[in-house]
């Protein structure tokens, strides 16, 4: 290291920092939130508030040690991301988007199974696709069938009475 660089094995990790930052405002919207519940006298004290000041509270013993370890940088080195796969699950996310309303949960949830399969390196989208269609459909089914739950239905699940 020359004397004028700076010695970056002593600053703290930033994405560590950046994590214990988003963590301790989750814990903080939590607090907030159930700050504002209208709890009756009787459950005053056990009642609805009890748990989500128990998540709060670990959230921010969470946020404290990622705060300490990131000063200690005792954070594992970081692979560098491969941006592919990221895209083929996104892509899948907005495919089946716009397509839920016009093909229906089967056929859009299908394309998003085959998406995130080729993403995880798995069969070409020929294959998958079918094969994410019929595992979708069977949910759907158990869904809009067996819990009278109600999922968009396009041509395929309308072939079911």
């Amino acid at each position: 290291m020359s004397p004028g660089e700076p010695d970056l094995s002593r600053r703290p990790d930033g994405a560590a920092l950046v994590i214990a930052a988003v963590l301790a405002a989750i814990a903080a919207v939590i607090i907030w939130q159930t700050s504002q519940m209208r709890v009756p006298p009787i459950q005053a004290k056990v009642g609805p508030t009890v748990f989500p000041y128990i998540i709060a509270g670990g959230l921010l013993l969470l946020s404290v040690g990622t705060v300490l370890d990131a000063v200690r940088r005792k954070f594992p080195a970081r692979d560098h991301d491969n941006y592919n796969p990221i895209w083929w699950i996104i892509g899948g996310l907005v495919t089946q988007l716009l397509l839920l309303t016009t093909v229906g949960f089967s056929v859009a949830t299908g394309i998003l199974f085959a998406f995130t399969a080729k993403a995880f390196g798995r069969g070409p989208l020929w294959q998958t696709i079918p094969i994410g269609i019929v595992f979708a459909f069977v949910v759907w089914f158990i869904f809009a069938k067996g819990l009278q739950l109600s999922l968009p239905a396009g041509p395929l699940e309308r072939l079911i009475p």
